[in-house]
């Protein structure tokens, strides 16, 4: 796992390299009356749901980024670290599952696959509103996003992040992430940037892991494990997040309570699933990847405590289901299909991980239904959610997802608290 390359000589930075934009130190300037920088007229007012039609003319589809060669993985790294002063050689220590695969993430190739499925499908319903892709950490970024978006007289702009669920991790922090590519970009007041509700419930979303458990439990029933509600433990697995920032996720006066809107919106996510499934198999929420000071709280179980525990309880097999992730990329290649797959089979546990959506059909349609919403304006009352937790907000609201240690940072598409 390459760890000979730990206090080796700092790597050298790949050819067309570029730093990530810094931070913004202000959003854009509203104007009288208007709660949301940079927005659309129709949004500026802040309403939590949009109800009047927007004539949008592109998309931005916002991705985390990663490194596509070994001599990309430190500087990704700088780029996802950048303010903590975290020393090369710390960095090279948590490169292992990188080095591991040659130095490349699937995820910007996975963006590049999803953003041809979404072309594809605007096209087929007559919508021209291209899609420019930018990332957070790894080139493209943000802003060469929006300046591409630019550049090809495209002003008024829906974003899409590659999140399904509200944090600062997985939705306030690509809200900063636009901000930061207006200031840096020298936009402001020349472009208007809505951003979609945070899709966790919709069906779109939630249809891909149903088919992929009954594909799997298909598979287990051909093994001979037919007693699914004796027999079977499904662990839903997301990123785990500090507990500070969990429980700061979602509006505060909607009362979450501890694990914030985090928590909330993946266990009725997995309820939802398994009611749609009926398999009778237990099931419960796990989490992953976690990293940060050992004395800093996470969210926990850890998938791999959880799966030492199956045994004792009389479990034969076990479905592992990145609810968490849109794609198959790194923590679900390493965390799952190397770590957590490692650690069933030692403990005799056939173990099978579920699909992510990726360009599943019905989850790149339903990015496109989002879409045509907000074209639309339509009703919140007509918007397709499955839990009672949505359809989520078009326009975050105040004092949503906190990062505790950075505070409230500029950001777009929500008020500001």
């Amino acid at each position: 796992m390459m760890a000979e390359n730990i206090g080796a000589a700092a790597p050298a930075t790949p050819e067309g390299f570029r730093p990530k934009p810094p931070r913004a130190q202000s959003a854009p300037v509203c104007g009288e009356g208007c709660r949301v920088p940079a927005a659309t007229p129709a949004t500026c007012a802040g309403e939590p749901h949009v109800s009047q039609p927007v004539a949008y003319d592109g998309v931005l589809l916002l991705g985390f980024g990663g490194p596509e060669g070994q001599d990309d993985v430190i500087p990704f790294l700088r780029n996802v670290t950048a303010g903590r002063g975290i020393p090369d050689e710390r960095l090279e220590e948590v490169a292992h599952h990188y080095r591991h695969f040659g130095g490349v993430s699937p995820i910007n190739d996975h963006n590049r696959e999803l953003k041809a499925a979404l072309d594809a499908e605007l096209a087929a319903r007559g919508l021209d509103l291209p899609v420019h892709w930018g990332n957070r950490n790894w080139m493209p970024y943000v802003a060469d996003a929006l300046q591409d978006a630019v550049g090809a007289g495209r002003r008024r702009l829906l974003a899409i992040a590659t999140s399904a669920y509200s944090s600062y991790s997985s939705c306030r922090q690509y809200r900063e992430d636009l901000a930061d590519a207006v200031e840096a970009t020298g936009l402001g007041g020349q472009v208007e940037i809505d951003k979609v509700r945070q899709f966790f419930d919709h069906p779109g979303f939630i249809t891909p892991f149903v088919d992929g458990i009954r594909t799997a439990v298909a598979e287990l029933v051909e093994r001979g494990i037919t007693d699914l509600a004796a027999d079977v433990e499904v662990l839903f697995s997301t990123h785990s997040i500090p507990d500070s920032d969990a429980d700061r996720s979602g509006p505060p006066e909607r009362g979450f309570g501890a694990g914030g809107a985090y928590v909330a919106q993946h266990l009725a996510v997995a309820e939802q699933i398994m009611a749609q499934l009926g398999i009778g198999s237990a099931w419960q929420l796990v989490f992953q990847s976690r990293s940060g000071p050992p004395q800093v709280p996470w969210l926990e179980p850890d998938i791999n405590d959880a799966l030492e525990d199956l045994p004792a309880r009389g479990r034969k097999a076990v479905l592992i289901v990145p609810l968490g992730f849109v794609s198959d990329h790194m923590e679900v290649l390493w965390d799952l299909d190397t770590e957590a797959l490692e650690t069933a089979e030692r403990l005799g546990l056939v173990a099978l991980r579920t699909a992510t959506p990726g360009t599943h059909p019905a989850y790149v349609s339903g990015l496109v239904d989002l879409i045509e919403e907000r074209l639309r304006g339509t009703p919140v009352e007509e918007r397709p959610h499955l839990t009672d937790l949505g359809p989520w907000y078009d326009v975050c609201r105040p004092g949503c997802c906190e990062n505790k240690r950075l505070g409230f940072q500029p950001a777009l598409a929500g008020i500001a608290p």
